[in-house]
């Protein structure tokens, strides 16, 4: 959700106006049960037209890197430049731990639970991986009478998992700048991919951060900044 990413979107505040949307059933967006890269480009499109933006510079992580191209696949004239954080249009196979993390949040009782300490509990032993466990309790909020509820619509999320694995398709490429950019110790950009992502995007760079991981905001937000600011900042003619 965008709370992931306030303290990058404050720094490039510093030259830019940045927009940090949370996703259909994520954050505070609507839940909806149709749960797809094209619906959520085109909430993305909604934001950018209502908010009478022009052309802009679209960043994506994950996820969002795969609703970032389908937009840039749809309507690159919205677009000025691209960067993808981490994923390639690709094809995944079903991720069984992401599917994990999920189930294990739908697990979760939150009756009589008085505390975040209390949900954390119930978490540990699927979730014993610290970093994933705290982005996981970020979805946590109160409710009216003062319990605890996820803002995800885990239903939603669950039932449509294969989906967001699905790759990004399109007839035609988009010419306009597009940086990748991958973490040294992820998987999910390997050296196999690059020949898609140069038919679809073929003005295409990439750059690597040796000691990230998938999460690179967290892992090395210093270094993932300067190449940030020095994309967005470069003249392209």
């Amino acid at each position: 959700m965008s709370d992931n990413w306030v303290s990058i979107g404050k720094q490039l505040s510093e030259h830019f106006a940045v927009y940090i949307p949370d996703m259909r059933n994520h954050g505070q967006s609507p839940h909806d049960a149709v749960f797809s890269f094209s619906a959520m480009a085109d909430d993305v499109l909604e934001l950018i037209n209502d908010n009478h933006l022009g052309k802009v510079m679209l960043i994506g992580h994950s996820m969002g890197g795969k609703v970032a191209m389908q937009l840039a696949m749809n309507h690159g004239d919205k677009i000025d430049r691209l960067m993808v954080i981490d994923i390639s249009p690709e094809k995944y196979p079903l991720r069984h731990s992401q599917q994990h993390v999920v189930e294990a949040m739908q697990r979760v009782t939150f009756t009589g639970i008085a505390s975040r300490k209390g949900i954390e509990d119930q978490l540990i032993y699927s979730i014993p991986d610290f970093r994933t466990r705290q982005l996981v309790m970020k979805n946590l909020f109160r409710t009216g009478d003062n319990s605890f509820a996820w803002r995800l619509n885990l239903g939603a999320i669950h039932h449509n998992m294969d989906k967001l694995f699905d790759s990004v398709e399109s007839d035609s490429a988009f010419g306009k700048p597009v940086l990748f950019i991958r973490g040294g110790q992820s998987d999910y950009i390997n050296n196999n991919a690059w020949e898609k992502i140069l038919k679809l995007f073929p003005a295409a760079m990439l750059e690597t951060i040796p000691q990230a991981g998938h999460w690179i905001h967290a892992d090395a937000p210093g270094e993932l900044l300067i190449i940030m600011n020095d994309f967005l900042n470069r003249s392209f003619v």
